[in-house]
């Protein structure tokens, strides 16, 4: 048994589980929609091993399921909500990581979860290690571009995503590229849900990441 999620002071349901190796960054976990904090902890942990895992509900209900950000309609997002929600995700990795001791997560984010992820470096790139993106949509325009600093980024396409087409799989990495992220772009041999291959990627990549200063 888990127990009871946490709550941080900005209201953010969280989980957290500290790992054994402190030389490795920790894995923020991030959901899609009408996922929650539970959805990736047993990857994270298979995928990550020895690291630390904070896991993140999102903070916005569409039709009873969670989202780390509002959406006017499918694939039209909320710019408004989305900005107060990356300044709120900003806060509360500066609080986790006091709180809990923990250096600059590396972000593994799927759909929505990814879409934030994404967002959040753009506007605030000191804030992460690096970040695995599983099904990123590009449908809209930063407003600001911070540059990343060859932050390392993988990025994981599905060869039969129908929500986010194989013609569109680049338009993220490209976005990511031209602020000076380190892109990858991997393609697995699924849709628009999490797989197998998903984590065997993911956990491939991270195996490789290299030592970088917090």
């Amino acid at each position: 048994m888990r127990g009871a999620p946490l709550q941080s002071p900005d209201g953010l349901v969280h989980r957290f589980v500290r790992g054994s190796d402190e030389t490795k960054p920790p894995l923020l976990l991030l959901h899609r929609t009408g996922g929650s904090e539970d959805d990736f902890m047993e990857v994270g942990a298979r995928i990550a091993p020895g690291s630390s895992l904070l896991a993140i509900r999102g903070p916005v209900l569409e039709e009873g399921k969670p989202r780390f950000f509002r959406r006017i309609a499918k694939g039209e997002f909320d710019l408004a909500d989305l900005d107060f929600r990356i300044k709120q995700l900003d806060r509360f990795l500066d609080w986790a990581k006091a709180e809990y001791g923990i250096g600059s997560p590396v972000a593994f984010g799927f759909s929505n979860g990814a879409n934030v992820t994404w967002a959040l470096m753009l506007s605030c790139p000191e804030v992460l290690r690096g970040a695995i993106l599983m099904r990123p949509m590009r449908a809209f325009q930063p407003e600001k571009i911070e540059k990343l600093r060859h932050v390392p980024v993988l990025v994981i396409a599905g060869k039969k995503d129908a929500t986010v087409p194989p013609s569109r799989a680049d338009e993220v990495p490209s976005l990511l590229r031209s602020a000076g992220a380190e892109v990858q772009l991997a393609w697995v041999d699924a849709g628009h849900e999490f797989s197998a291959e998903d984590a065997e990627t993911s956990a491939a990549w991270l195996a490789r990441l290299k030592h970088r200063p917090q």
